[in-house]
């Protein structure tokens, strides 16, 4: 198959001119800062190849649950999606959780177990984990794994996968928004490293074709 090589400059200034409700679609960096070259299949497909994958974030952070929530060690080694978003968000983000929760429901049950996906709020002072809790199964899948902390260490841990996350302000309404990067980031159960990029246009038939790959580790 035949694919282009997209830099991160180039994603940025197309985000730019595409932000979305709930926020912008920043980028994304490699590990180390620095850009990301991205190697995607040329055509419509909905995936986003990283030639250089993410490092996953170190988080730990609190569960649904109430509990410590440690990223690496509780998907290592599982196929794992992660999304930042916040549970008072008006489309973008149920509208992906939804997606997701219709896509996995068409893999073989054994596939279903495998897969992890975890939903970080940007805006962990109105989203505690029982709000999350609350929102989540509604909104997605009750296997989901919803998160929330402290907003630095979510910043900092949206960062690591290139995706911009601002403090919440108020619109000119008094409206509370929360502006974050709107993709989803994929990990390879091989590697345990983010190889791909979603961004919010992808439907549930994208999902559902490229999950299978997912689980495997294998590019969609």
């Amino acid at each position: 198959m035949r694919y282009k090589i997209v830099t991160a400059a180039a994603l940025s200034l197309a985000a730019a001119l595409t932000l979305s409700a709930c926020g912008s679609d920043g980028g994304p960096a490699g590990a180390d800062g620095s850009a990301a070259e991205i190697s995607a299949p040329a055509g419509d497909k909905a995936a986003t190849v990283l030639d250089r994958p993410f490092e996953k974030p170190d988080l730990v952070l609190t569960d649904t649950t109430g509990k410590p929530y440690d990223l690496r060690e509780r998907t290592k080694g599982k196929p794992t999606l992660i999304y930042f978003g916040y549970t008072h968000c008006p489309d973008v983000c149920p509208l992906t959780m939804s997606n997701l929760a219709v896509a996995r429901k068409q893999l073989p049950k054994a596939d279903q177990d495998k897969l992890q996906v975890v939903f970080v709020t940007t805006d962990p002072e109105r989203d505690t984990a029982a709000e999350l809790a609350k929102w989540l199964p509604a909104a997605g899948d009750p296997s989901f794994v919803g998160l929330t902390g402290d907003f630095p260490t979510i910043q900092a841990g949206a960062r690591q996968l290139g995706i911009g996350v601002e403090p919440s302000t108020k619109d000119k309404n008094g409206k509370v928004v929360s502006m974050h990067g709107t993709q989803v980031v994929a990990f390879s159960p091989k590697t345990d490293r983010g190889y791909v990029l979603y961004g919010e246009d992808t439907t549930p038939d994208d999902f559902a074709k490229d999950l299978p790959k997912i689980v495997k580790g294998e590019n969609p």
